[in-house]
């Protein structure tokens, strides 16, 4: 069986080291552990290492030590993903001013990703993004992408006795 392939936007990241919100940090650290467990076929954009490049140096080392402990797939800017990203703000989507968070989108939807993991419910995780992405992916001939938080990718005990 296909492992799912998940993007990880740079919220994900962050929330592995993030004491000031503990509960989300939690449910992260588990999902790295399913990651960990290779769950999952894990991609990254360049546009999640510049943002994580721009963290205080404590936090940057940090961040790259957990990256070092999974496997990834890197996916570099292209015309293809720069077109889809201008879309999502064309469409009303998102803003112009969001342009990275669209950029998370288009790299995710051209890798042919199942799931984007994103802990930013504000511009990636609600109703609107999700009917919209959709309405790109169907109208231009995509995958269908599922955007969700981290905790809805947590596998459970229950889970692995039903098998």
């Amino acid at each position: 069986m296909r492992k799912p392939k998940l993007y990880l936007d740079t919220s994900v990241i962050s929330h592995l080291s993030q004491p000031d919100a503990p509960e989300k940090m939690a449910d992260t650290l588990q999902l790295w552990e399913d990651i960990k467990a290779g769950m999952y076929e894990v991609y990254v954009s360049s546009t999640t290492l510049d943002e994580i490049d721009q963290c205080k140096p404590e936090k940057l080392q940090i961040l790259y030590e957990y990256l070092s402990q999974i496997e990834y797939k890197m996916i570099t800017g292209t015309e293809e993903i720069s077109t889809i990203a201008h879309k999502i703000i064309e469409l009303g989507i998102l803003r112009p001013k969001s342009i990275d968070d669209c950029m998370h989108i288009a790299s995710a939807v051209v890798a042919s990703c199942d799931y984007i993991a994103s802990w930013n419910f504000k511009h990636l995780v609600n109703v609107k993004t999700v009917n919209g992405v959709r309405a790109i992916t169907n109208l231009h001939g995509y995958r269908s992408i599922d955007i969700v938080p981290p905790n809805m990718l947590l596998h459970t005990d229950d889970e692995e006795s039903e098998d």
